[in-house]
């Protein structure tokens, strides 16, 4: 399989602390691409040109994150990342629905203050998309006493948007008010597949 990435993409992040925690790391090889180029082998892959785009050996393609993740799992014998049934299924696909749309609102965030012409910045929309951000790390600051003792997607999505958070400082220092958030994201920071998957600093 072939995973096309950018080092500093979260979503792609997700997916390789995935594929190291399920020890599926050494079926995959990865390629750095630009997907804002738009390259023709990319948009033949995934006509949103977008990463992460996982192409299996029999030429399909996966793509978003969380369907590559849910392949992924689906391929390993070690304990599930997604629980198959349940109340622990739909906290784990509800955790990393919360992270990704926290990094939605952070990428936009990122693209609004990066990429648009100071001029034309609309402060209204970056306080609204920072406000969503307070809000899910504040959720996750009371919830997070419970993550200690798990591996699993609902985390691993958690953990990837804080240290994009990290990265671009969409938000300021988001530990600020949130010990025990922090103090987690240190340890599960810790991680052999988190280091690993770290982006460039």
């Amino acid at each position: 399989m072939l995973l096309r990435h950018s080092h500093t993409s979260p979503y792609v992040r997700k997916v390789v602390v995935m594929l190291h925690e399920t020890g599926l790391s050494e079926r995959v090889r990865e390629e750095t691409v630009d997907g804002w180029a738009e390259p023709d082998f990319l948009t033949a892959d995934n006509p949103l040109s977008m990463v992460p785009t996982l192409v299996l050996d029999d030429g399909r393609s996966l793509y978003d994150s969380p369907v590559i993740c849910e392949y992924l799992d689906s391929l390993h014998d070690g304990p599930r990342m997604i629980p198959a049934s349940g109340e622990p299924r739909w906290q784990v696909l509800t955790e990393q629905a919360l992270a990704d749309g926290a990094l939605d609102c952070a990428i936009l965030i990122m693209m609004e203050q990066v990429k648009r012409p100071a001029a034309l910045r609309w402060h209204w929309w970056v306080e609204l998309k920072q406000r969503a951000i307070l809000r899910s790390l504040d959720h996750w600051e009371g919830q997070a006493a419970g993550y200690a003792d798990r591996v699993d997607l609902g985390v691993i999505a958690i953990a990837s948007a804080l240290g994009y958070l990290d990265l671009r400082r969409g938000v300021g220092e988001w530990r600020d008010g949130r010990p025990v958030l922090a103090d987690w994201f240190a340890t599960f920071s810790r991680r052999p597949s988190m280091i690993a998957s770290a982006p460039p600093a």
